[in-house]
C-alpha cells in the first residue's frame, strides 16, 4: 500500500455525548485511524451560572475513547471561544440584535479553531456527531446536505461554513435517524448510551441566555407599552427580549386565549413594544427583507434565483427569491409571510437537500 492509498486520519471532536461518541464508533468499525479531542471552551470557574457540565462531559469524552480503545486529548480553545463566540454574543444583544451562537460556533470553533488544531497535529479531517451530510460533487466542490433525520437535521448551523471547511468535515451519523444512533450505541458498548442530549448554549451547558447576559450585560429598565403607546409593564433591558418572544415578557393578556408578544425595541426610549399575537399582528409579520454577510458552502451566489429559505432552526424551508446587491448582501422575498424574522439571526439557502450557503438577517420589509 502507497502512502496514497492509506487512509485519511481523522480527529473526532468528542463531547461527551451520544452522538460524537457513535460518530467516533462507527469511524473506528470502519478501520480509519482516529484520535479523539474535547474542546475545553468555557469554563465556570466563578459558578455564575450554577452548574457548567464541563468536567463531567471530560469523563464521559475520555470513558468513550477508553471503550473504543483511541487516543484522547482535550484541546484548550477558551480564548478563541471568548474572542469569537463570547464577545460576538453580547455584542449583538447589546447592539440590539439576536445574534446566533450556535451558528457561529461551527464555523469559528469547532470547524475554524479546532480545525486548525487537527491540521497542525497532522489530521486530514475533523469529525462531529451532527445530523448533517456531505458529498463530493462530480466538478470537485463538497455539497452540504441536510441530514437523513428530518427530526434532528442540524445542516440549519452549518449553512455558515466556507468550501474548505465542508471538505475537511465528516459527518458519520448524519445518514442515521436518531433511535437507530441510540441503538448503535448500545452495540457499541459506549458509556453514553442512555445520556440524555444537552440543552443550552453552545459549548456551556445548561444556561439560559438571560442568565449568560446577566453576566455581561448591566440592567437597564424601561417601559414596556402596546402598539398605541399605552405603558403596561416594565422590563429589565432591551437586550433580554427578542422580536416574537411569547415567555418571560411579564405582562398577563386581558384576552383570554391570547398572549402578547415582542413586536418592536426602540432604543433610542427604551420601550419595549408588545402586542396580542395574530396573523394580523403589526411588525410581526414579513414577506422581504434585506441579508447580509453572505456566506456560500462552494458556489457563488451572484445573480438573482429562486431558492428555499430556511429562516430560523426547525422551521421548513420556504419559497423565496434572491436579489444580490452587492457587499455581500441581497433581498429576499418570501413566497409568503413569516413570523418574527430576527435582525442578527441566519437565513439559511438551499436548492432542496443541498445547503448552499447562508446570510444573517439586516433588515425586515414590513411593507412589502
Amino acid at each position: 500500500m502507497t502512502e496514497s492509498d492509506q487512509p485519511e486520519k481523522i480527529l473526532v471532536a468528542l463531547s461527551g455525548g451520544v452522538d460524537s461518541s457513535v460518530a467516533a464508533a462507527l469511524l473506528c468499525e470502519q478501520g480509519i485511524p482516529v484520535e479523539a479531542a474535547y474542546m475545553k471552551n468555557w469554563i465556570n470557574e466563578d459558578e455564575i451560572f450554577g452548574n457548567c457540565p464541563w468536567e463531567e462531559d471530560i469523563e464521559d469524552a475520555q470513558a468513550v475513547a477508553d471503550t473504543l480503545g483511541i487516543p484522547f486529548r482535550i484541546v484548550n480553545l477558551i480564548t478563541e471561544y471568548k474572542e469569537r463566540i463570547v464577545d460576538y454574543l453580547v455584542a449583538g444583544y447589546t447592539n440590539g440584535i439576536t445574534p446566533n451562537p450556535d451558528v457561529m460556533c461551527n464555523r469559528e470553533i469547532k470547524f475554524g479553531a479546532f480545525r486548525d488544531v487537527a491540521t497542525d497535529l497532522g489530521f486530514a479531517a475533523v469529525a462531529t456527531g451532527h445530523y448533517a451530510q456531505n458529498r463530493l460533487a462530480d466538478d470537485g466542490l463538497w455539497e452540504l446536505f441536510e441530514g437523513a433525520d428530518p427530526n434532528k437535521d442540524q445542516s440549519y448551523f452549518l449553512a455558515l461554513m466556507q468550501q474548505e471547511q465542508i471538505a475537511a468535515a465528516r459527518f458519520p451519523i448524519g445518514h442515521l435517524p436518531k433511535p437507530q444512533v441510540r441503538e448503535e450505541a448500545k452495540r457499541f458498548g459506549l458509556p453514553t448510551a442512555t445520556k440524555k442530549d444537552s440543552q443550552g448554549i453552545c459549548f456551556i451547558g445548561k444556561i439560559q441566555m438571560a442568565d449568560f447576559l446577566a453576566a455581561y450585560v448591566p440592567d437597564n429598565p424601561g417601559p414596556i407599552v402596546d402598539p398605541s403607546g399605552k405603558r403596561v409593564g416594565e422590563h429589565r433591558g432591551l437586550p433580554f427580549f427578542t422580536f416574537g418572544q411569547r415567555r418571560g415578557i411579564g405582562v398577563a393578556s386581558a384576552v383570554e386565549g391570547m398572549h402578547y408578544v415582542v413586536v418592536d425595541k426602540r432604543a433610542e426610549t427604551n420601550e419595549l413594544v408588545i402586542a396580542l399575537e395574530g396573523p394580523e399582528t403589526p411588525r410581526l409579520w414579513a414577506r422581504a427583507c434585506t441579508v447580509c454577510h453572505i456566506s456560500t458552502t462552494g458556489r457563488p451566489l451572484d445573480a438573482a434565483r429562486n431558492m428555499l429559505v430556511r429562516p430560523r432552526y426547525r422551521a421548513p424551508a420556504y419559497p423565496a427569491h434572491f436579489e444580490p446587491l452587492g457587499d455581500g448582501r441581497a433581498r429576499v422575498t418570501f413566497s409568503e409571510p413569516q413570523r418574527a424574522l430576527t435582525p442578527g439571526q441566519i437565513a439559511a439557502f438551499h436548492d432542496g437537500p443541498v445547503v448552499l450557503g447562508g446570510a444573517v438577517f439586516e433588515e425586515i420589509d414590513y411593507d412589502a
